[in-house]
């Protein structure tokens, strides 16, 4: 089950490993969009946290990629 990413713990992490999460965050949204249209969706609430903790991501990568 995914924990709730704080700012400050992706904001340590790399280029490497932001994309190797977020990457890890897709696969994961793709199977509950497959649970969604198949009709069970086990666990509803984490459709919105999976989706903000990728937004998360893709902005402290473009934060980085600008500091450069």
């Amino acid at each position: 089950m995914m924990k709730k990413e704080k700012v400050k713990d992706l904001l340590n992490l790399s280029r490497a490993e932001l994309l190797e999460k977020e990457k890890a965050l897709k696969v994961e949204l793709f199977k509950l969009n497959l649970g969604r249209y198949s009709g069970r969706v086990e666990k509803p609430h984490m459709f919105p946290l999976v989706k903000r903790t990728i937004a998360r991501i893709e902005t402290i990568l473009h934060l980085k990629e600008r500091k450069i």
